[in-house]
């Protein structure tokens, strides 16, 4: 599949992360050049790449392909519904969760090569 859209998600995906270009297309087992077409929408995306995108940056598939906007404003409402009716103690437990998940991205960015 072969789209602007698609192709600048996963630009803006590898971006936000802090990630090079070397570096995705080496976790890709893809040549640099072959990553720089994807993202200019020059070259086609085949499914097996796109399910190795979106475990590399941590999106959906369905967010890679349609964009992160209705799908995570859907799951942001839900998460709050669903937090709201928690106890005190597990809302704290969540969110020494969240940070300390924050905290382990941060590791992976400044461990990853090519920075």
């Amino acid at each position: 599949m072969s789209d602007m859209g698609l192709a600048k998600r996963l630009k803006s995906a590898r971006e936000n992360l802090q990630l090079s270009q070397e570096y995705v297309a080496k976790q890709m087992d893809l040549h640099r050049t072959s990553l720089v077409a994807i993202e200019a929408g020059n070259r086609k995306v085949s499914s097996e790449e796109l399910k190795r995108f979106s475990e590399i940056y941590g999106w959906t598939i369905e967010e890679l392909v349609y964009g992160k906007g209705e799908t995570e404003q859907a799951q942001v409402a839900l998460f709050a519904r669903s937090f709201k009716e928690l106890t005190d103690q597990d809302q704290r437990e969540i969110m020494n969760l969240i940070q300390f998940k924050k905290m382990m991205k941060e590791q992976r960015k400044d461990n990853a090569p090519g920075l």
